[in-house]
């Protein structure tokens, strides 16, 4: 019985740990993880982002996960 409670508290730490984790490198750039379309120039994303890892995004660079390829794409996803 405590082995399988140990178990089950080793396991969800280590979730917890990964998704902390996981947050930190999409948020922060690192790996240069892609960031969608739609927080790339979004100002809630940046703030939640701030809040979160307690730095100011930056958008330059982070990699784009989507390819534009067409003149209004260009035009709205500026890179600030």
């Amino acid at each position: 019985m405590f082995a399988t409670i140990l178990l089950i508290g080793v396991l969800v730490s280590g979730f917890i740990a990964g998704v902390t984790l996981g947050s930190q490198a999409y948020f922060r750039g690192e790996m240069t993880k892609p960031i969608h379309e739609r927080n790339w120039n979004s100002s809630s994303f940046d703030s939640l982002a701030e809040v979160l890892t307690g730095i100011k995004a930056d958008s330059l660079q982070r990699e784009p996960g989507f390819e534009v390829n067409d003149a209004y794409g260009s035009a709205t996803l500026s890179t600030q």
